[in-house]
């Protein structure tokens, strides 16, 4: 049998049970001593066969043997009298667990041992406390076996779980939404959650110099936070940064990039004095930073949905059914304001023969171009709307009939000049029949009342001779 290098030993104080001196009384005591001696090397020699440490301590808890030789990589002789609790690391260096002086037997206790070289190593205990003559506790002895690979292996695999189940916890939670923003929150609760962070937000990293501005956010994020993200993405880590804020907290963050071109960082921050980041959190955060990605680009479609279902595809401008439902919002906030509103309603006249003789393309020229008419004559605070085939309204915050006259007329003079340029002077001349109508505040007159006057009014205006303007009088009917 080969031997195991040769272990520490030292006698123990008198009264305790470990080594047993034998008195000399010829030579049957001395081959009786030899037997002894004999038994406790093929002892210790399968000790050290079956693991990787073996011990034995006094009441003080300091050892009196300790194999094999070296333990851990320090050597036997310098650990013999020492505290076994010098070896201790992590939770079992705060008093925890101490397998080198167990109130009862144990066995299969993990514990964090230090190494020589000043790392850890997990090992797995079987110990049990030594007692007197008289009951009491005057040491203890045990073996362990190092398991730090297989507890390493373990956490992984506990980590992966955990993050699989934190992943499908938010998954579930998204598909229980519809809209984009109520599935964000959805998606960073669970991972505040999961991570023990303070908040976790969505950030738009666009602009150079610039602090980011949140998207979305469970928690306020304070001034400090924001100011440090850029630096912390910026850093060595790839894709998954971290950092501490002027303020002391704890920042982690992640970048991603949308199919469509935004750019943005999912960020999680904890309080002052929080533990510090892991390698779990960090899988963590990247993986839920797909998840975001996903998110923001289910956003950004469902608010191209939402325009295109407000808006015009050919003109860009707002579509008939945008324009009621935000002149009814802004006739009542000018009622409480106690503020005059102007409505025009336009008309292209020959669009038709301009359509017959030109084209398709050409009316959808003559309406584009009209179109962007509207926007240089307006205030960027007015309302435009194409209400469908060559009909536009526009309405005026804050204006009574002579401003809106004033603003009729400036399209009038203009719009013929900016679609000649569609017939080059051989064709119908294109011109705008304008109706006004002007609402003042207190008669108690609704939105579709308002459009009625203003249709009514281009109509006379075209049975007049087409090319103008006219305002409507309060209750007329023309």
């Amino acid at each position: 049998m080969t031997r195991r290098p040769a272990c520490g030993m030292r006698d123990p104080p008198a009264g305790q049970p470990v080594a047993t001196r034998v008195p000399s009384f010829g030579a049957g005591a001395d081959a009786l001593s030899g037997a002894l001696l004999d038994s406790r090397q093929r002892w210790r020699d399968l000790v050290t066969l079956a693991a990787d440490l073996a011990f034995e301590t006094d009441a003080a808890g300091r050892f009196v043997f300790i194999a094999p030789d070296p333990v851990l990589g320090w050597p036997a002789a310098t650990l013999l009298g020492q505290a076994a609790g010098r070896l201790l690391a992590g939770d079992a260096a705060a008093g925890a667990v101490s397998p080198f002086r167990p109130a009862a037997p144990m066995r299969g206790q993990r514990v964090w041992l230090r190494r020589a070289d000043g790392a850890t190593a997990c090992l797995s205990f079987a110990a049990a406390p030594l007692h007197d003559g008289a009951g009491a506790v005057c040491g203890a002895r045990g073996i362990a076996q190092d398991v730090t690979e297989a507890e390493r292996r373990e956490g992984e695999v506990a980590a992966i779980l955990r993050r699989g189940q934190v992943i499908e916890l938010i998954l579930a939670r998204m598909r229980t939404e519809v809209l984009a923003p109520r599935m964000m929150q959805a998606a960073l609760l669970p991972l505040v959650q999961a991570t023990g962070s303070e908040a976790a937000a969505v950030l738009d990293m666009i602009g150079d110099g610039e602090e980011p501005a949140v998207l979305h956010a469970t928690a306020a994020i304070a001034a400090p936070v924001l100011a440090a993200v850029k630096p912390v993405l910026a850093g060595p880590d790839g894709g998954v940064g971290s950092g501490v804020a002027a303020d002391g907290r704890g920042l982690l963050a992640a970048g991603a990039q949308t199919r469509f071109g935004e750019q943005v960082a999912l960020l999680l921050c904890r309080a002052p004095g929080a533990r510090p980041w892991d390698a779990d959190d960090r899988a963590l955060l990247d993986a839920a930073a797909a998840l975001v990605r996903t998110i923001l680009e289910h956003e950004a479609i469902q608010r191209e949905m939402a325009r295109q279902a407000r808006t015009d595809p050919l003109t860009g401008l707002c579509n008939r059914r945008a324009f009621m439902d935000e002149l009814a919002r802004r006739i009542d906030r000018l009622e409480q304001d106690g503020l005059p509103g102007a409505l025009l309603y336009i008309d292209l006249d020959q669009f038709k023969a301009l359509n017959d003789s030109r084209g398709h393309d050409a009316g959808d020229e003559a309406l584009c171009l009209a179109a962007q008419l509207l926007r240089e004559t307006t205030r960027p605070t007015d309302l435009l709307a194409r209400f469908g085939g060559d009909e536009f309204v526009v309405w005026l915050d804050g204006a009574d009939a002579f401003a809106a006259a004033e603003r009729a007329e400036q399209l009038r003079l203009a719009g013929p000049s900016r679609l000649a340029r569609l017939t080059s002077g051989q064709g119908p001349c294109v011109t705008l029949s304008i109706g006004i109508a002007a609402r003042w505040p207190g008669q108690g007159e609704d939105a579709e009342s308002l459009l009625h006057r203003a249709d009514q009014a281009m109509y006379a205006v075209k049975r007049a001779g087409r090319g103008h303007w006219r305002v409507a009088q309060p209750g007329e009917e023309p």
